[in-house]
């Protein structure tokens, strides 16, 4: 295992002789013994000059250096509902070395408030999440408050986020106790992030914290304290460090302008999606429109979104993990067949030393089982609906996802608008405005922002600006085809979830989930997908027999007995079994096929174009075209609009055009 990996370790908490919570691993307690709330107010709150320094701005940030048990968070947010003058949009990014379980939270944080308090707190226990490292996103109040968590160290993820910051709450514990908490290191990073007018506070009034702040670039100054503290800290950007506005990788201000999309797939379905959420006037362009909102996908019935789970987290694991959890919370609000069906993933292992390695990694890992576990043969096979003698690694929130209503909705949401037509070129218009060219040159639309999500026709448009070179991943781009199979339903009566390896197995159109949380099915003729094929050497994507061959090989071997699998009579055994003629061509009715883009390190491109001021990408999804899909419009949405990155800055460098 990399060496940078830390396992995330959940806080434990044990009431003192006053009933406040205390930390056994550090000894100190988690608020003042006169009220975690009124604390907040007091300290933080009042020594940021808040709700007064948010008030008539679209945007407010603020960036917290224990969340704890998050009554700072609950606090603010109190605060802003209560404010008739509050900023439009409250950001808060939040670092936690040792989050608590949501059972813990409930116990701790929930369990003694009243009133609006605790319905806050309930929101906020439903949204947790899985206590995995990392950055996580979660928005209430329709997406006008925001709360990004940085689980781990502090000193480790203070160098991996990316704001600007208007106001900190430096509330660790004591430095004596946690002293990594206090560090000039940690000062200078928030002074990386802190915007000119910042400001900062904290119950703390040691003489080596307020030294170190004063060094990083604060001017500081003591106010009287609360809860029997003589003093508290507040302090201020000193003016000679403060950057011009034009030096700021993000402004304190947003700027909503209307943003054209160029790609009518799931890539530019994702980033439409999370532009129009946060008042962006959004036109995408592609001609396949002339067949409908969902025409890229017409006839793909069904494709799973599943994360990857590797022995070291690698960087395709950690990007795979962040795009699962931005697809869960942007569309399971979606209605109908739009939203995705929680129904897990299995994947089994082949032989008993697959799961040993399966289990090895898992134990080192540590990640909660609420996201991954290991489930044992007699579980994973009645997930799976047939014999799996070794089990397998199982990700609950495996989503099968219905890509034609998808895009529908995404294509029809409120601030988007789609338009049939054809991009053939881009050029700077006047100003800061790209336009947009047909085939003859002439104009077909303008904006001063552009975001390229047309996969591998991205290389031709970046090629057509003067000047512009194209970066290397993006020139190199490979288009691959591939095609699933349809299959009847009565092959595996009883799959209950997505099974995936080297191939999948998608559970049957007609299965659901009813309002108690049971699985059922609907309908006896119903298909079940699976796949699928990679053909980098043909210039068609079509649907053959040889490929429903090839596919049928890879769920034998994907379900326990790897045989000669055969189209046109002969048959592919798939132990536990009773019966293999299921398994004869005739079990195939159909198939889809289409193009997959993809980069030689398989990963996305996502980001803006250097030396092209208001041109970003969004394309090099390969087969993970769901899984990006919701992320890559956040991260895009949270550049524009100056909000606290979704995703760690060594990704984004990783995923950044170049």
């Amino acid at each position: 295992m990399s060496r940078k990996y830390e396992v995330l370790v959940p806080a434990v908490a044990t009431p003192d002789g006053h009933g406040v919570p205390h930390s056994p691993l550090y000894g100190d307690v988690y608020h003042a013994r006169a009220g975690a709330l009124a604390q907040a107010r007091h300290v933080f709150l009042g020594g940021n000059g808040l709700p007064g320094r948010w008030r008539g701005a679209p945007s407010f940030t603020v960036c917290e250096t224990g969340f704890g048990l998050g009554n700072n968070f609950l606090a603010l947010w109190l605060a802003w509902r209560s404010d008739p003058q509050r900023c439009e949009r409250l950001h808060v990014l939040s670092f936690e070395a040792h989050p608590f379980t949501r059972e813990a939270l409930r116990q701790w944080l929930a369990a003694p408030l009243e009133g609006e308090a605790r319905a806050l707190a309930d929101q906020l226990l439903q949204a947790w999440p899985p206590l995995l490292p990392g950055l996580h996103r979660l928005e209430f109040e329709d997406g006008a408050v925001t709360l990004t968590l940085a689980f781990g160290s502090v000193s480790r993820m203070a160098k991996e986020v990316d704001a600007r910051v208007d106001a900190f709450f430096l509330d660790g514990f004591a430095p004596r106790r946690n002293p990594e908490m206090w560090t000039r290191s940690l000062f200078g990073q928030m002074m990386r992030l802190a915007n000119q007018d910042a400001t900062a506070a904290t119950w703390c009034s040691a003489g080596q914290v307020r030294r170190d702040l004063a060094a990083a670039g604060f001017l500081v100054s003591k106010l009287p304290g609360f809860g029997g503290k003589r003093d508290m800290v507040a302090a201020t950007v000193r003016s000679e460090m403060r950057r011009p506005p034009g030096a700021q990788a993000y402004s304190s201000r947003p700027s909503r302008q209307p943003v054209l999309v160029v790609g009518g797939g799931l890539a530019g379905a994702g980033v439409a999606q999370a532009l129009a959420l946060r008042g962006h006037a959004v036109t995408v362009l592609d001609p396949i429109f002339r067949e409908g909102l969902g025409a890229s996908h017409c006839g793909h019935l069904a494709a799973a979104l599943t994360p990857v789970a590797t022995r070291d987290d690698d960087i395709r694991s950690r990007l795979s993990r962040a795009g699962a959890e931005r697809a869960l919370q942007r569309w399971q609000g979606l209605n109908d067949a739009a939203r995705p069906l929680v129904c897990g993933t299995l994947t089994p292992a082949r032989c008993e030393a697959e799961a040993r390695t399966g289990r090895q990694a898992l134990a080192e890992l540590a990640f909660p089982s609420d996201w991954v576990r290991w489930m044992e043969a007699a579980e994973a096979s009645r997930k799976a609906g047939c014999s799996l003698p070794y089990g397998g690694m199982w990700f609950a929130q495996g989503q099968r996802v219905l890509p034609e209503p998808l895009l529908n909705a995404l294509f029809m949401f409120p601030g988007v608008t789609c338009h049939a037509k054809h991009v053939a070129g881009l050029r700077r218009g006047d100003g800061e405005t790209w336009e947009a060219l047909d085939s003859r040159g002439e104009v077909v639309a303008r904006a001063s922002q552009v975001v390229l999500a047309n996969a591998r026709h991205a290389a031709a448009l970046l090629a057509s600006v003067p000047g512009l070179a194209v970066p290397a991943k993006v020139a190199e781009m490979a288009s691959i085809a591939g095609q699933v199979s349809y299959l009847r339903a009565r092959a595996l009566p009883d799959a209950r979830a997505i099974v995936a390896g080297e191939g999948y197995l998608l559970p049957a159109l007609d299965y659901c989930v009813d309002e108690t949380g049971a699985g059922r099915f609907t309908d006896e003729a119903a298909l079940m997908v699976a796949g699928s094929t990679y053909d980098k050497l043909t210039g068609e994507a079509r649907v053959t027999a040889r490929g429903h061959q090839e596919i049928l090989g890879k769920l034998a071997d994907l379900l326990g007995h790897a045989s000669a699998a055969g189209v046109g009579g002969t048959t592919t055994a798939i132990a536990g079994y009773p019966d293999a003629d299921v398994w004869r061509a005739d079990a195939v009715v159909g198939g889809w096929a289409g193009w997959r883009a993809a980069v030689r390190d398989r990963l996305p491109v996502i980001g803006p174009m250097d030396g092209a001021s208001g041109l970003w990408l969004a394309c090099g999804y390969g087969s993970r075209g769901l899984t990006w899909s919701a992320l890559a419009g956040d991260i895009i949405a949270a550049a524009l609009n100056r909000e606290p990155m979704p995703l760690e800055r060594s990704l984004l460098t990783r995923i950044r055009p170049r």
